[in-house]
């Protein structure tokens, strides 16, 4: 498995952490989730460095995937919110006229909210992604449960950005399939995307 996969994967497994993060927590890590949301609006982006910013900006979902190809059962949530937005993916590709309408959208709200300070243009932006969500992807299957406190899950905030951060996941998933990814790298290439995950931490 290559780096560029690798760190597709990573965007996945960022992603997915952060919304078990905010449904357990009704916190989660800023800096991470800044560069999920940005992510979606790097649509044409040649590279998965290109796309996250640099390798540094993923590197929650690195330490989450080096976590979960170690065993570690922690992350137990963040996994299976990955196999559910791997499968999105597949389903997702075949929609020609939903991925015209969400990169129109997403262009769009882009460009929103340029005169606010940063938090509230990202709030901002998350709502109207959560929506699109709501109107795209949540007509697909399989639909993603999100498990978590009810007092979190309740909160319009915390709602909009689980959303966009799957829909973040869902960009990432993608981008992993764009770049050579899929069902037998995972399977076959599991204790290569650990040494790459490792040696990216390590860099």
């Amino acid at each position: 498995m290559n780096t560029q996969q690798v760190l597709a994967l990573a965007g996945v497994f960022q992603a997915t952490e952060l919304v078990r993060q905010a449904a357990h927590h009704g916190t989660w890590s800023g800096y991470a989730a800044t560069t999920c949301l940005e992510s979606l609006f790097r649509l044409e982006a040649d590279t998965a460095e290109d796309v996250f910013g640099g390798k540094s900006q993923v590197r929650l979902g690195l330490e989450t995937l080096a976590a979960v190809l170690g065993g570690d059962k922690r992350h137990t949530e963040s996994l299976q919110y990955t196999v559910g937005l791997m499968q999105l993916q597949r389903q997702f590709l075949r929609q020609h006229a939903m991925q015209k309408t969400v990169g129109a959208r997403l262009a769009g709200i882009a460009d929103m909210g340029a005169d606010l300070p940063q938090h509230d243009r990202q709030d901002q932006q998350a709502a109207e992604i959560a929506t699109l969500y709501a109107e795209t992807l949540s007509t697909l299957s399989p639909r993603i449960v999100v498990h978590g406190r009810p007092q979190y899950l309740q909160n319009e905030r915390t709602v909009s950005w689980v959303r966009t951060l799957l829909f973040a996941g869902l960009r990432s998933a993608v981008l992993w399939r764009q770049v050579g990814g899929g069902r037998f790298s995972l399977l076959f290439g599991r204790k290569k995307a650990l040494e790459q995950a490792h040696r990216l931490l390590a860099g």
